[in-house]
């Protein structure tokens, strides 16, 4: 029943910018942390961003921590991120992710909990070249 669909991935030059959406369905918005995770070809899964369900903070990875903004919209049952000032090492699949069970970021501790999270989107790709 509960479904996260991204869009927004494509190919993008170094230095340019993209902004991914996730739509939720099926659960209580209000009730789910929602997060970033992505993964390049013969690399582990990292996670990129959290952003918490009742307070909206924002917690990033270092590797993003500035050129990327997480938001949400809760009329919309959607989590946004925008990333900026693209590199070809931002290149990956990226997925969003959640659990009813877990509503907060903790301080972003969040993004090593993947394997905790039920829901995930299909993934959106990502390219990042000249």
């Amino acid at each position: 029943e509960a479904q996260l669909v991204e869009s927004g991935g494509g190919l993008v030059q170094p230095g340019g910018s993209l902004r991914l959406s996730c739509a939720a369905s099926g659960f209580r918005f209000d009730d789910y942390a929602i997060g970033w995770f992505r993964q390049a070809p013969g690399k582990e899964r990292e996670g990129v961003s959290c952003i918490g369900s009742s307070d909206g903070r924002p917690f990033y990875a270092d590797s993003v921590k500035g050129r990327f903004t997480i938001s949400s919209d809760n009329a919309k049952k959607t989590v946004y991120l925008q990333m900026n000032n693209l590199k070809p090492e931002d290149t990956a699949v990226y997925y969003c992710a959640g659990d009813t069970g877990i509503r907060s970021c903790y301080s972003g501790k969040y993004l090593t909990y993947a394997k905790y999270l039920d829901v995930w989107g299909q993934g959106a790709q990502v390219t990042v070249s000249s």
